[in-house]
């Protein structure tokens, strides 16, 4: 099990560049990937999601990715002539327009974006590819490794908090039988306060009795819920990104115990499914982090 939460950082470096990644991930529902990288080199963009798709499956996952020429490697310094000559004309009209002479000075040029720039794109693409890619995958393998650490965390507290749903459960099975019980004694009591005197075996009162037993039978309701558990536990075995079923699991089993509450009409059933539905809201928000 891996969690959608993690961080990783890599470099590597070929002859003329080095690349630097930073990968990090956060919860979606979906596989969602961010590449940020320099604009000379955007057509890698279509790559380097591939190959991070090919390793999550669910999270939106951002690549911050800086390159440089390596060390060693020869630095040339581009002029963008035409924003210079317009830094320079600006000047020229301000000068015009207040009336007494403005000029440019080197902290000016030297202010002014992408005026002086390192020309990254002496490297051709492939050269760019073969720096980022590595250093791509180096970043979100490490990213991995933290959410399957982070994961192990979600999988021992889920399974920790399945465990007393399943005990809650079993308290529920234990009490069930008494509700009809405690029925038909409250019943015969208030005939008995009421004056009418009627005996245990009436037709009457039986009918009414196996009524109430038919409402509030849950028998269908736990069958379903030791299904849903079994399945769970199935689900934290694997291997594989299991957030989507499990979050589906968790539906279904609210919906059992909603099921339940409504049939109960018995207060210590009442207050078991209350902390059946307690311990389950805290499990969907675990699930709600895992791949």
């Amino acid at each position: 099990m891996h969690s959608m939460t993690g961080f990783g950082r890599a470099e590597h470096a070929t002859s003329t560049l080095a690349a630097r990644v930073e990968a990090s991930s956060v919860n979606r529902k979906q596989g969602e990937i961010v590449v940020q990288l320099p604009r000379a080199y955007a057509e890698l963009e279509a790559g380097i999601r591939k190959i991070a798709l090919a390793k999550l499956s669910r999270g939106r996952v951002n690549l911050s990715i800086q390159l440089e020429q390596a060390e060693g490697a020869s630095d040339h310094i581009r002029i963008n002539a035409r924003r210079a000559r317009a830094l320079e004309a600006a000047f020229t009209e301000l000068s015009d327009v207040i009336d007494r002479p403005v000029q440019a000075t080197s902290a000016d040029f030297l202010r002014t974006p992408d005026i002086l720039e390192f020309d990254q794109e002496s490297a051709t693409t492939e050269e760019a590819s073969a720096a980022v890619t590595p250093a791509v995958e180096d970043a979100l393998d490490a990213m991995i490794a933290m959410r399957a650490s982070e994961g192990q965390h979600l999988h021992d507290d889920i399974e920790a908090r399945l465990t007393i749903l399943e005990n809650i459960a079993d308290e529920i099975i234990s009490h069930s039988p008494s509700v009809v019980q405690h029925y038909r004694e409250q019943l015969h009591r208030r005939l008995k306060e009421s004056g009418l005197e009627i005996d245990l075996n009436d037709d009457r009162l039986l009918k009414e009795i196996g009524l109430f037993a038919d409402r509030c039978d849950i028998s269908e309701e736990i069958t379903r819920l030791r299904s849903h558990f079994e399945k769970f536990r199935e689900y934290l075995a694997m291997d594989e990104p299991v957030g989507r079923p499990l979050d589906f699991l968790c539906q279904e089993l609210n919906r059992e115990f909603n099921t339940i509450g409504s049939k109960a009409n018995d207060a210590t059933l009442a207050q078991l499914i209350v902390n059946a539905k307690t311990e389950l809201e805290k499990i969907r928000e675990q699930v709600q982090n895992v791949e």
